[in-house]
């Protein structure tokens, strides 16, 4: 149990996205989708609890948190890599590198024993929605709107790349124009990171301060400088306005609905047959017959 754990933790190579490689430092604004994704293809099934490894490993979450400090003192970017282990039996408390919200995680979430593409495409919204679309996809999960909001935070570290907005920069919603919600001076700096034509995998910040997990997100949002449409969205739709103006005055209210967010999205597991796996890689080895059953 112990090497699963490690070979977990240390899963810090390279993902897939939509078919690309990243690093698993990795964008916030994947990692994030990801993490949606997961959560979202859930139903409520055996109850997660604190302690599930106490007795199999009792080293499990020192071993897991001692990895993970140490993969984010050499990249703080990884940080936003992190937050999707709360979905894969994830064993790290907080996001104390980067600063922020703390919570008990609860553990025991079974590997699936297939993955589904088409799973994932249904249910991870794109760099393009708007707050009415996020609001839908989240109300089908029990997530309120303040969740929503508390939880697109997650976007306060990390990077996404040009290939996610330079249609918001020179043809937003097909005019051949801008987004004019854009702060100009700060259109001018991602005019010049991402150029018409230019090197679409280039990266840039998701908010002013990508490494510190703080409110600064929703400040940026407020003064039209969210890199991702469907982060400044949340400012221009009233539903969600309001709490993005709280959570740019209030970071320990943000701190705790991201908390309480998090907590809820946990909670989410798959309904479909799972197992622990000896190799976080790969499914576990089964009999012939066990798989002709399934």
């Amino acid at each position: 149990m112990g090497i699963r754990l490690l070979d977990h933790a240390r899963k810090q190579t390279s993902y897939v996205f939509a078919g690309k490689p990243t690093s698993a430092a990795g964008f916030v604004s994947e990692a994030f989708l990801l993490l949606v994704s997961i959560a979202f293809t859930s139903a409520s099934v055996a109850p997660l609890r604190p302690g599930f490894y106490a007795e199999t490993c009792p080293e499990a979450e020192f071993i897991v948190k001692d990895v993970m400090r140490r993969n984010m003192i050499r990249e703080p970017r990884s940080a936003a890599s992190v937050m999707r282990f709360q979905f894969h039996d994830c064993f790290v408390n907080s996001l104390k590198k980067s600063g922020g919200p703390e919570w008990e995680v609860k553990l025991g979430r079974e590997d699936s024993l297939t993955a589904s593409q088409e799973d994932a495409d249904n249910i991870m919204p794109s760099p393009r929605a708007n707050a009415s679309l996020l609001i839908d996809l989240f109300e089908r999960f029990n997530l309120s709107v303040k969740d929503m909001v508390a939880l697109s935070g997650s976007h306060s570290i990390g990077q996404a790349r040009c290939f996610s907005i330079v249609f918001r920069l020179y043809n937003q919603s097909g005019s051949g124009k801008p987004d004019p919600t854009i702060e100009p001076k700060y259109k001018e700096k991602l005019n010049r990171l991402c150029p018409l034509g230019g090197d679409e995998s280039v990266t840039g910040d998701l908010d002013a301060t990508p490494t510190i997990f703080d409110n600064r997100y929703f400040k940026d949002l407020v003064a039209g400088r969210g890199f991702l449409n469907s982060d400044q969205t949340l400012y221009t739709f009233p539903e969600t306005k309001k709490y993005v103006t709280l959570f740019s005055k209030d970071q320990r209210a943000f701190f705790k609905a991201f908390a309480e967010g998090m907590i809820k999205m946990g909670d989410l597991q798959s309904g479909r047959p799972g197992e622990i796996r000896s190799n976080c890689r790969i499914a576990n080895s089964r009999p012939v017959d066990a798989l002709l059953v399934s």
